[in-house]
């Protein structure tokens, strides 16, 4: 492989995980659930379970983008983070529920707690949806029948063919070297 091929590979590489770190979205700072009214708690989990859901159809269509390129590592990386969306959005809408049950019963901590979980879960469901897009950037390394390689021939090495020489036209020594520098042995 040429010292040229190789590196335009590692500036690839790295300019493909830079572009990867850029579009990860910043994670907001935590919230305090105790000082979040109520029925902002409640708006605020529903705008997190649509964005979830959003998430969800954006990993959905990258999987479906891997199925057609038939890339495994691509398919296994996003079903992966497709799995994890989906038990994340589950939990999310348990906890919703349970919110606007704590809400109307009046228990401030036990809602503050089901407010945290989803926002928690948006949180991760944002970054998987980050990395779902990764996976699709990702290189996979299998063989495919259009690669080429470039091949750099030094200097000292003769500029004709001798690949296809034949074993007639040079002497082949096939005795094996001797045991020791003298040829003898040691009792």
């Amino acid at each position: 492989m040429s010292v040229r091929l190789l590196t335009a590979a590692v500036v690839l590489g790295a300019a493909a995980l830079a572009l990867a770190q850029a579009q990860t979205p910043p994670s907001p700072p935590p919230v305090d659930a105790s000082k979040v009214a109520d029925p902002e708690k409640l708006k605020l989990s529903s705008d997190a379970l649509s964005s979830m859901r959003t998430s969800l159809k954006d990993v959905l269509s990258k999987l479906e983008e891997a199925r057609q390129t038939k890339d495994v590592v691509k398919l296994t990386c996003v079903n992966e983070k497709l799995t994890q969306v989906k038990g994340l959005l589950r939990i999310s809408e348990q906890a919703d529920v349970s919110l606007q049950e704590s809400v109307a019963r009046r228990e401030a901590q036990t809602a503050d707690h089901e407010f945290t979980k989803v926002v928690i879960a948006r949180d991760k469901v944002n970054q998987l949806r980050a990395e779902a897009e990764q996976c699709m950037g990702q290189l996979a390394f299998r063989a495919d029948e259009n690669a080429t390689v470039e091949v750099d021939t030094p200097d000292y090495l003769p500029k004709s063919d001798t690949s296809t020489a034949t074993a007639t036209s040079r002497t082949v020594d096939t005795r094996s070297p001797p045991a020791s520098p003298t040829g003898t042995t040691r009792p």
